[in-house]
């Protein structure tokens, strides 16, 4: 419970920090087995929110994008901001030095904006095309888990770009740390979306944060908090096209 409600208060905005006594805080490394089950209650709000819009009559796409902004809200945009920050950094940034410097700062340019663009757009689009309020829950429930449960493994494999900030800060969960993180995570896919399903969307979401790996190994040498968050989207985008297909 102590390892659930540390990463629950950094990974949404609930203010759980008052249940966690002085001395309790362990790094996100040893805490990072319990993102995925973060992510469920991350989903089933959003997937609360689509149906109460729906009972409403709210359209389906406005639901849907009421959905994603509920998550959002959740979770106070952490991901969506380390996206935009890396597309900028990427995109923008000619050397290592630079996309680093870049991705420090809070402003978003023109990168950052069209990834997010592109990441609420795919969402939302995929969840309004599953009209059924059941559907909708589970997928969305299942793409955040799935896109919490493999960071810990993404973590692990690829060193910090820095030697501060929160990719550095986080450190380095062991095997046991990751295990645990996917196969909640791959439970939860097999459960909300069906064996065939499931496994794909876990499959497709693993080889989408290891395209994340293999390109931010080639821009700047590692991750940082903002690839994690990039991760976690592109993930998450990943279920839920393989959920509306």
């Amino acid at each position: 419970m102590r390892d659930l409600l540390i990463a629950a208060s950094f990974l949404t905005r609930l203010p759980l920090g008052r249940f966690i006594g002085d001395g309790e805080y362990r790094p996100l490394a040893v805490v990072g087995w319990a993102f995925p089950l973060v992510g469920i209650g991350v989903g089933l709000a959003g997937g609360l929110a689509f149906a109460a819009a729906g009972r409403l009559g709210v359209p389906g796409l406005a639901a849907a994008l009421i959905a994603v902004a509920a998550t959002v809200l959740l979770t106070g945009a952490l991901h969506e901001d380390g996206l935009a920050d890396t597309a900028d950094g990427f995109g923008g940034g000619a050397t290592r030095e630079a996309k680093l410097e870049i991705m420090r700062d809070s402003r978003s340019g023109a990168f950052g904006v069209l990834a997010l663009i592109f990441s609420v757009g795919l969402r939302a689009t995929s969840i309004g095309t599953l009209a059924d309020a059941g559907a909708v829950v589970g997928a969305l429930v299942v793409a955040h888990a799935v896109s919490r449960g493999i960071l810990p493994g993404f973590m692990h494999y690829i060193a910090p770009a820095r030697t501060d900030g929160l990719g550095a800060a986080a450190g380095r969960p062991d095997f046991q740390v990751v295990a645990w993180a996917l196969g909640i995570a791959a439970a939860v896919a097999l459960l909300g979306l069906g064996f065939r399903h499931g496994l794909a969307a876990l499959v497709l979401a693993v080889l989408g944060a290891a395209a994340v790996g293999w390109l931010t190994r080639r821009e700047i040498g590692g991750h940082t908090g903002d690839v994690l968050g990039t991760v976690e989207q592109v993930a998450g985008v990943i279920v839920l096209l393989v959920a509306a297909s």
